[in-house]
């Protein structure tokens, strides 16, 4: 049943020569490795109003301005994640850039960050779209964190489905996302040049504000500057793409970034010409929406699509994390368990994992999204500063021709990403404190695991030179629990291997104890029978002291020791519960015993 549950919703398995078929061309890779960033149009002009609302309404015109400085860094970051993607075709994106060029830790503080920023990405965007969602029916709004959850849900099964599936059926919504801002930043821009809109909505520009102040600025600044999030995603996800996948994923990027600039700065634009004032109940979208086609189809047609993309951004996350999780355990500081393909030839460990993680996360936060938000920004503009410095050092060791132009590229966004970076410590240092506790615990864990991958690497590393140790002898105990054909099973076969045999009886009464060994001997005279006495009614404690002492005197002697256990197999499945799993629990302590072998040897029952 649960197999026929898994293909239905998975599909069947594919072939590792289909792996090619999973590819992305363009127009799929724009839509599902963009809908994050394109998605953060939604939200990252909103937190630019809401700092700058502190001051008053008449303080929204420096929305303008602190829109050209995030424009400004989004050129800088598209041009500079350009070249990353061809500095470094395989992908790895911030944590490779920063391994290679600033060392190991800066680079597993990058890793760390964006394997916690993808999880974030998940729980920002689902609980982003719920809101959406009940911003146009409001009687929902008590049910945010339960569609939050349906939403992981639904991603983490179409993903576990195949890269190109899911872009199948997610680039549509995207698509007309884009379409839908589109039109209504036209319409919008039309109103307000052809006199629809009244000039006293908003505070001329350049009009002086009182208690305006340059930390107050570089706030909203930051806080605008989530709309940046996801930029990377796409050289994370180089082998996703087509051949040439390099000069894909660039033109890709550089596609995302036009369509990113472009709907920024005209929500921006009508966010402050509409006079908009952000509020709890209604986004500033929505209020666009409203104001430029009032409550009739559009209204609904953006909401919806607004909805669809904020939801459909966590698969950004989906996309970039499996990958970004490869490359980690490639380098053994993460489970090897990321590196292995699903059914559908997606890293499946690494989507669920994903899924998982940000239903946890969105439980934390009971599905806030302003909760999320800063800590979902400041855990990506690290990974931006240090992938940018990494890049810096490049070019100034390399010096490749034209390095120049590329180094003051970088430079720059360095810069201003660092400068983010700051300021959202700074500002919202009450939300984003947790980066400081889990970015070192992450590392500290990543360095664990490598210690543990090195230790067992080094173990079962054969050495040429030492001769193989070769072992003369076998001796194989059977616990048993009474004469039946189960036992009589496991004693042919123990005897067909060896004749150094010993079987275990543990008795919990001396009558017991005495009446076994007579029964054994009639039955089974050529076998040795052990009988111990359990106070206690233990019958793993006396059995591995048993075992120890064999162990101690078969090793003198150059021999290894197996036991060998009894176990019945149920025609069904409910009838193991009408059993006790004496055997199971001896195998699972057992088989932590150094130099123990610990074998099964099973009797299925016809009926």
């Amino acid at each position: 049943m649960l197999t026929s549950l898994k293909r239905l919703l998975i599909g069947r398995p594919l072939k590792s020569t289909e792996l090619g078929e999973q590819k992305l061309n363009k127009t799929k890779a724009l839509a599902i490795l963009s809908s994050d960033a394109l998605s953060s149009v939604a939200y990252g002009p909103e937190q630019i109003l809401i700092v700058l609302f502190t001051i008053s309404a008449a303080a929204f015109w420096y929305s303008i301005p602190i829109a050209v400085g995030v424009l400004i860094l989004l050129t800088a970051l598209i041009l500079s994640y350009r070249q990353i993607i061809y500095a470094y075709p395989h992908g790895g994106g911030a944590y490779v850039v920063s391994r290679d060029n600033l060392g190991k830790n800066p680079g597993l503080i990058a890793g760390g960050s964006l394997l916690v920023d993808y999880i974030l990405t998940v729980a920002v965007s689902v609980s982003a779209g719920a809101d959406a969602i009940t911003s146009a029916f409001p009687a929902l709004h008590p049910y945010n964190l339960p569609i939050s959850i349906v939403f992981v849900l639904f991603l983490t099964t179409l993903n576990l489905r195949g890269v190109t599936e899911s872009a199948s059926v997610l680039a549509y919504p995207v698509y007309l996302f884009v379409v839908a801002l589109i039109i209504m930043i036209g319409v919008g821009i039309y109103n307000t040049v052809t006199g629809h809109v009244p000039e006293n909505l908003h505070t001329p520009v350049g009009t002086p504000v009182a208690g305006i102040s340059l930390f107050l600025l570089l706030k909203a600044f930051a806080s605008g500057s989530s709309a940046l999030t996801g930029v990377e995603a796409i050289s994370n996800a180089i082998p996703n793409f087509k051949d040439p996948a390099p000069r894909n994923a660039s033109r890709t990027l550089m596609a995302m970034g036009g369509l990113l600039a472009i709907l920024f700065s005209g929500i921006v634009f009508l966010a402050y010409y509409y006079g908009i004032t952000p509020n709890a109940t209604e986004t500033v979208v929505s209020q666009i929406a409203d104001d430029t086609f009032g409550r009739a189809f559009m209204y609904f047609f953006i909401q919806g699509t607004t909805a669809l993309i904020l939801v459909l951004a966590a698969n950004t996350g989906y996309s970039a994390f499996p990958l970004l999780a490869v490359n980690l355990a490639k380098d053994k500081f993460i489970p090897r368990m990321f590196t292995i393909r699903g059914d559908r030839l997606g890293y499946s460990n690494g989507i669920i994992t994903l899924g998982v993680a940000a239903i946890l996360l969105l439980l934390v936060f009971n599905g806030k999204t302003e909760h999320l938000i800063p800590l979902y920004a400041v855990g990506v503009f690290i990974p931006f500063t240090l992938s940018q410095s990494g890049m810096i050092l490049k070019w100034m060791r390399e010096k490749p021709q034209g390095w120049v132009p590329k180094l003051i590229t970088n430079a720059t966004g360095a810069l201003i990403s660092f400068i983010v970076t700051i300021m959202f410590f700074l500002t919202k240092f009450p939300q984003v404190w947790p980066v400081l506790v889990f970015l070192p615990l992450i590392v500290l864990l990543f360095h664990r695991i490598k210690t543990h991958y090195d230790l067992v690497g080094e173990q079962l590393r054969i050495n040429p030179n030492q001769p193989p140790k070769l072992v003369e002898g076998n001796v194989i105990i059977v616990p048993v629990a009474g004469i039946t054909k189960v036992v009589e099973n496991s004693i042919n076969f123990a005897t067909s291997l060896t004749d150094q045999v010993i079987a275990v009886y543990v008795a919990f009464e001396r009558e017991d104890e005495h009446a076994f060994e007579e029964k054994w001997k009639k039955w089974q005279p050529n076998v040795r029978l052990v009988t111990l006495h359990s106070s206690y009614r233990s019958i793993i404690m006396p059995l591995t002291k048993f075992i120890d002492t064999v162990q101690n005197k078969a090793e003198e002697n150059n021999y290894r020791v197996t036991v060998l256990i009894p176990q019945f197999i149920t025609k069904k499945n409910w009838h193991n519960i009408l059993h006790n799993q004496s055997s199971l629990l001896i195998r699972a302590y057992l088989l932590f015993k150094r130099d123990v072998v610990v074998a099964t040897v099973p009797f299925r029952f016809k009926k």
